[in-house]
């Protein structure tokens, strides 16, 4: 065999780079198979060179840099004596001091060939593999591994077979075919290659060189049988002609348009120069930043793997496309979004309600619900959240209230305004796919509330409009639903997000205007107007220290009494909630604030005529009973979005053909039931001693009084009928008496709402009796008793318990500007005569 020849080939064939244990770079060469050695030739004990990333081979010589200390040892003495060693690959590559488990047990004994000592400390030998080996036991590990070894004989037949003779053949072809297929293999090999006649040594040379694995080369070292060894060097190298081919195509795709990639990659190269200089690593740093996050995340299954194959294609996509921040921005927002992350819950039911109580006077029904869900939720420990509708007028802390709720549970809180919302995108989010797409604000917000259970406060939910682009009222019934919302599904997140646990509460100024679909998933709680007592309590407790703090006002330095509070409420306000009290408080203590600043002399306790003196004449009258000395005349209770008011319904008959006159602003509710308590006196004329032909010969005018205000409601209907009996039957009403509720043709009494502010108006204006329905019995007794002390309340059935409650029996005497109604036949008879 040719020794030059062979060598040329190790150093032209095998030019790939690898590791060795310390990992220092070595290059493989090799040289002809010498006589394998004979067992007496072998020490007893064989140091042990355990190697990483390579496995030796009979017949192949390698040089091999040393750092271990143990190695260096090792190396030293064997190369003073017998120069014989046993090299072992690490099954632990990660292993620094390797021990005997982290070893194969099968090997190659190696001849120490040249050792060097460089500069750097490190020892550099030159070994040559002569004879596989396996272990039969350690003798010891310090101060280096030794073992005792027994010699294994290649078994590759002498005379070759067809099939043998084939096989190496293949082994031949295949190598020509690697050589072929990888430009870096000089064109030498080829012909270096057929002067190998040694099959024995083919198959350890071309093992050495295979691109393959350490588990797998030692796996060929492994197998006894030559021809085995063979085939299972043929199959890793035809793996490796796959992946070259391949490779080799891929080249030949791109290679059409290498000019256009050429010009790309040298200014993306430029632009990464430019990029560093600047300190910005490029896009990798980020996507492998999103990637640790992603990893981090608790994720659903699903989610997970729709978030990295996300990643995987962004990773695939160049940096200059155009969809490229779009992606981008896409997964940084999915990996931001708190998935699965929770607060934990306070379960301290005595402190939550403490908290509700510091934060808000009165609301007692809202406050109970609460707390009625938190002890739900102590006890169960998961519940469904409640979707929550507080309704009422502006003013009374509808939106206050949730974040009070959030602090009672530690939860975080977010608020998302739905007035003007006409667009379903902004509930739904936009496909990602358009330009300038956003996710939903609901989504959005969870995002910002960092944890998917906040409390979240769906704002003005009435006052959100559809149009054109689409019905945001039917994109929040998903959102709203505890059946569904547990998957909702954002057009820009394209994945079900869990939003079961989030509590939401909606707040609304009326019921009209949302949708009936989205109203029935509601739970609707109503927060009436505060009363004069309440605003009173509200104002001491909240408002003026609040408006104090924000002004720099001490305590000490100004302080309110209840008259001046309530002439603020009386005469300077008119509303439910609380509003512009407080701007007309800060009005007076920003006054006062003045004061102090200029050092002047001023009033520190606040009275009713320094209120006047301060805020000014009265902005508003509130209406006062006053004695009813004229018949037809009625006191009546109203609810406005203020309030609780109290009205009077006047009615005036004239010779003329029965017309009915309405007038003052009334809306069409309020004409029908008097068109309707009208129809009800003719139909039961009898009843009240009225003589039919009235209502053919005398005009009828109802008016209520402040025509400038629009008046409209069902609450009017009694009142109407009751005003109308008392001026044809000339049967002044009871002194101090009010009334509300609503008629039929039958002459039934129908219940009304508003029933807390109107009995709190008549109080407040002197009222000191009330008739209402019967089945508002239920709305009274939820009224604080102490609100209606010293105050009768009747209730009735039918329209004859109303007029035998509120006229007096006696007709008004002296009331000579209308002609006496009995009679009225005889007299019209002889008009008629004449």
């Amino acid at each position: 065999m040719n020794n030059n020849k062979e060598k040329e080939l190790a150093v032209a064939f095998l030019s790939e780079i690898q590791e060795d244990e310390s990992g220092d770079i070595i290059q493989l060469v090799s040289t002809d198979l010498e006589e394998d050695l004979k067992p007496e030739d072998v020490p007893d004990e064989v140091p042990i060179l355990p190697i990483k990333n390579t496995v030796l081979y009979p017949g192949v010589v390698i040089p091999i840099t040393v750092s271990r200390q143990k190695s260096i040892r090792l190396v030293k003495k064997a190369y003073k004596g017998s120069k014989i060693i046993g090299v072992l690959a690490q099954k632990n590559r990660k292993a620094e001091e390797p021990k005997s488990d982290d070893l194969y047990t099968v090997g190659t004994i190696a001849r120490i060939l040249k050792m060097l000592v460089m500069p750097d400390g490190n020892t550099t030998i030159i070994i040559q593999g002569k004879s596989r080996f396996e272990v039969e036991s350690i003798i010891q590990e310090d101060p280096f591994i030794s073992a005792r070894v027994k010699l294994l004989a290649e078994k590759f037949p002498a005379k070759s077979s067809k099939e043998t003779k084939a096989l190496i053949q293949s082994l031949k072809d295949a190598a020509y075919k690697v050589m072929k297929l990888n430009p870096e293999i000089p064109k030498e090999a080829h012909a270096a290659l057929g002067n190998i006649d040694n099959s024995s040594f083919l198959t350890h040379f071309l093992s050495s060189n295979v691109n393959a694995d350490v588990a797998d080369k030692q796996k060929l070292l492994e197998t006894h049988d030559g021809v085995k060894r063979a085939e299972l060097l043929l199959e890793y190298m035809l793996k490796d002609i796959q992946m070259l081919e391949i490779k080799q195509e891929i080249q030949n795709k791109v290679h059409s348009d290498i000019d256009q990639q050429q010009r790309d990659y040298y200014l993306r190269q430029q632009i990464k120069v430019l990029q560093n200089e600047l300190g910005y690593d490029g896009p990798e740093k980020d996507i492998q930043e999103l990637r640790k996050l992603g990893a981090e995340k608790k994720w659903d299954e699903e989610v997970k793997q729709h978030f990295f194959k996300e990643l995987d294609k962004i990773s695939r996509m160049n940096p200059a496309a155009a969809e490229f921040p779009v992606a981008m921005n896409y997964v940084d927002f999915m990996v931001h979004l708190p998935w699965n992350e929770y607060t934990q819950d306070n379960f301290d039911l005595k402190r939550a309600r403490k908290i509700l109580d510091e934060d808000h006077y009165g609301m007692k029904k809202v406050k109970e619900r609460i707390l009625e869900y938190l002890a739900v939720l102590k006890l169960k420990g998961d519940m469904k959240s409640p979707i929550l509708c507080l309704y009422g007028p502006p003013g009374v802390g509808k939106t206050s209230l949730g974040r009070s709720i959030a602090r009672s549970l530690d939860r975080h809180y977010v608020r998302m305004s739905l007035g003007g919302v006409h667009d379903e995108a902004e509930v739904r989010g936009h496909r990602k796919t358009y330009i300038g797409a956003m996710p939903g604000k609901i989504v959005g917000n969870i995002s910002k509330a960092k944890s998917s259970n906040p409390v979240f406060i769906l704002d003005e939910i009435d006052k959100v409009s559809s149009n054109f682009r689409g019905d945001p009222s039917s994109a929040l019934l998903e959102v709203l639903d505890p059946e569904q919302n547990n998957s909702f599904t954002d057009n820009y997140l394209e994945v079900g997000y869990d939003l079961s646990k989030v509590l939401f509460i909606a707040t609304a100024n009326t019921l009209e205007t949302i949708q009936p679909a989205l109203r029935d998933r509601m739970e609707i709680i109503e927060i009436t107007g505060y009363t004069l007592e309440e605003k009173i309590e509200i104002a001491k407790q909240h408002l003026i220290p609040k408006q104090r703090k924000e002004h720099g006002v001490k305590a000490s330095q100004i302080k309110f009494t209840d008259e001046a509070i309530g002439k603020i409420i009386d005469d300077y306000t008119r509303e439910s909630g609380v509003r512009t009290l407080e701007r007309r408080i800060a009005t007076v203590i920003r006054n006062a604030a003045k004061s102090i600043a200029m050092e002047e002399a001023y009033t520190k306790t606040i009275k009713g005529k320094e209120v006047r003196k301060i805020l000014g004449a009265e902005i508003f009258d509130k209406e006062v009973y006053s004695d009813n000395t004229h018949p037809g005349v009625v006191t009546g209770l109203a609810w406005t979005q203020v309030g609780g008011e109290i009205l009077f319904i006047e009615s005036s008959l004239s010779r003329g053909k029965g017309k009915l006159t309405l007038s003052g602003q009334l809306g069409d509710v309020m004409k029908e039931s008097a068109v309707a308590a009208l129809s009800y006196l003719k139909s039961n004329a009898h009843k009240l001693d009225i003589d039919h032909q009235v209502f053919d010969h005398y005009d009828l005018h109802v008016h209520v009084p402040a025509g400038a205000v629009p008046k409209d409601g069902p609450s009017a209907g009694i009142t109407m009928l009751t005003s109308l009996a008392s001026i044809y039957t000339q049967r002044r009403v009871k002194d101090k008496l009010a009334m509300t509720g609503e008629i039929t043709l039958r002459g039934k009494v129908l219940p009304v709402g508003g029933i807390k502010e109107k009995i709190l108006a008549a109080k407040r204006a002197g009222i000191e009796e009330i008739i209402l329905s019967s089945r508002n019995r239920k709305d009274i007794e939820e009224i604080e008793p102490n609100y209606i002390e010293n105050l009768k309340i009747n209730y009735v059935d039918n329209v004859d318990e109303v007029l035998k409650l509120a006229l007096l029996k006696s007709k008004v005497e002296g009331a000579t500007h209308l002609w006496p109604i009995k009679g009225l036949a005889k007299e019209m008879a002889t008009v008629e005569d004449l």
